[in-house]
């Protein structure tokens, strides 16, 4: 299996963005791709109008991941719940307690049956020590697929904490941390977030690229953003462990 693994220092930090980006650039270049995330929640919210925020300019985030790799929303998250909780309490709640073995078994099959010639790209829930059942984190799940990580962190104030605890987090189980993306990076950042970009790398000693702020949820507005990062130098790496 080859692909990225897209996680965040938090939820709503950007990371379906980051990942539906890399897709729609990926596609737009002619790249094989499929779509994975484990568990979406919290679909009873988008239901009842989720109040005008923000988010409500966005799709449910299997919808827009499977809108920019060519893929059905199902296909794209196999456990999906309405409560906006937590996945091991969503599923507790639903009466099915998610097994790891599933959802190794859907990741596995999500990479479709040409796993050589495409490039799969899992998103995370939340942040690495998200439960997905009692004792099963999104960190275990992202070791057991061996994928390497991209971090989505935000550009302001506090990310510098949040960023350098997931790193660690992520080295101490053995994964592979390929670069931090800062999301949404504004055109004209200020000295704050100039200086975290330039603190994250130095401390975390690793890379630390941007993402632009994206304007919607077409595809070539995805593509343009994603392209702009250097995602086949990522995927190289990635195939080259």
């Amino acid at each position: 299996m080859r692909g990225l693994f897209v996680t965040a220092t938090d939820t709503g930090v950007g990371k379906t963005i980051l990942s539906a980006c890399l897709l729609a650039a990926m596609v737009a270049d002619g790249e094989r791709v499929r779509a994975f995330k484990p568990v979406v929640t919290g679909l009873e919210d988008r239901a009842q109008g989720g109040g005008g925020g923000e988010a409500d300019r966005w799709p449910a985030d299997h919808e827009l991941l499977a809108a920019a790799a060519g893929m059905s929303p199902r296909d794209v998250a196999p456990f999906r719940y309405g409560p906006a909780t937590s996945p091991h309490l969503a599923a507790e709640l639903a009466g099915e307690p998610i097994a790891p073995d599933r959802l190794l078994v859907a990741a596995r099959g999500a990479s479709g049956p040409d796993t050589q010639r495409e490039t799969l790209v899992v998103e995370g829930v939340g942040g690495l020590l998200v439960p997905l059942a009692p004792n099963y984190l999104v960190r275990d799940l992202a070791a057991a697929l061996g994928l390497p990580l991209l971090i989505a962190a935000r550009a302001g104030l506090g990310t510098i904490n949040h960023t350098l605890l997931t790193i660690d987090a992520a080295r101490a189980a053995g994964l592979e941390v390929l670069a931090v993306v800062l999301t949404p990076w504004p055109a004209q950042p200020t000295t704050l977030e100039r200086s975290n970009r330039e603190t994250i790398a130095r401390l975390g000693e690793v890379e630390v690229q941007t993402l632009a702020v994206v304007a919607g949820r077409e595809e070539s507005e995805l593509a343009r953003a994603g392209g702009a990062l250097p995602w086949r130098r990522w995927l190289t790496d990635a195939r080259s462990r």
